[in-house]
């Protein structure tokens, strides 16, 4: 490794300045900020606020809803990150073999990471509206009796597949990378010496691919978690009976909509922690299985 010299000593602090400024505006204040308000009570229009150590997590964790929510969010987060890997992952195995219009069919599979989640959620509940959209009738044709504004499975399901649409293609890119990265010459050998394309991949590509699958696990549950709030709201609002309200869309609906500023901040500062724990034990366990 080449090290580097620089000729003055406050030089590599100077370059390092604009990106630990961003991090602590855009990450460090506001984080304290909402630990700073999950201590306070405050009325909606923040003409009156009152220190009450942690009565807003008491409260909060009393609640039945808020368990159900985390249930949700669990589901949620589970579906939309092993649906969209496994889709990704068999899409740009697809991809990577040499074929006719072989950049065609790479470009369109990159196009839905440029479509914005709101308009996502919106694309999808016109095509799966009940009485409208195309889709919904074909799978009233084949007499699926399906309603996702009063059904909340089939609305978790809906907002599930549109989450999952949306994230595809951001994992496809990187897999596709992942893909080209490997040796020819080891895939090669393995076929002289008999290994059929199943055996392949499972002892010799998969592993080789275990860095980029560790990296986009932790990203699409980050997604999943925070990411997915436009698609949420654009679709269901969190509804029926609350079937598609998710943690993060929680924070919003409590604090903007019901005004209750310190609850809100509490379930954000929870969130946050399990977040931050879900990842540390990713990279204590999960990663010990990754190949480098």
């Amino acid at each position: 490794m080449k090290r580097a010299i620089f000729s003055h000593k406050w030089l590599p602090y100077a370059l390092l300045t604009p990106q630990l400024a961003v991090v602590l505006i855009f990450f460090y204040w506001p984080a304290s900020q909402a630990v700073w308000q999950s201590f306070l009570l405050q009325d909606a229009f923040g003409l009156s606020t009152r220190f009450v150590w942690f009565e807003n997590y008491k409260e909060l964790l009393a609640q039945p809803e808020y368990y159900r929510t985390i249930w949700t969010t669990i589901i949620f987060s589970a579906a939309v990150s092993f649906s969209s890997l496994s889709i990704a992952l068999l899409l740009a195995v697809m991809a990577d073999k040499p074929m006719r219009g072989g950049s065609i069919y790479r470009t369109l599979l990159i196009w839905p990471y440029a479509v914005a989640p709101a308009v996502a959620g919106v694309l999808w509940a016109f095509m799966f509206q009940p009485s409208l959209g195309i889709l919904a009738k074909g799978l009233r044709d084949l007499g699926v009796d399906w309603n996702p504004l009063l059904n909340g499975n089939h609305a978790l399901t809906l907002v599930i597949a549109a989450s999952t649409w949306k994230q595809i293609s951001y994992n496809f890119l990187f897999f596709l990378a992942g893909l080209a990265a490997i040796p020819r010459s080891v895939i090669e050998a393995a076929a002289i010496d008999g290994a059929r394309p199943t055996r392949r991949f499972w002892t010799i590509i998969f592993p080789l691919l275990s860095p980029t699958t560790f990296f986009l696990l932790v990203v699409n549950i980050v997604y999943a978690f925070f990411d997915t709030f436009g698609i949420i709201d654009a679709m269901t609002g969190g509804g029926p009976s609350k079937a598609t309200e998710t943690l993060v869309y929680k924070v919003y609906h409590d604090g903007k909509l019901g005004g209750d500023l310190g609850g809100s901040a509490a379930q954000s500062v929870i969130l946050m922690i399990m977040v931050i724990g879900l990842t540390a034990i990713q990279f204590r366990y999960i990663e010990r299985k990754v190949t480098y």
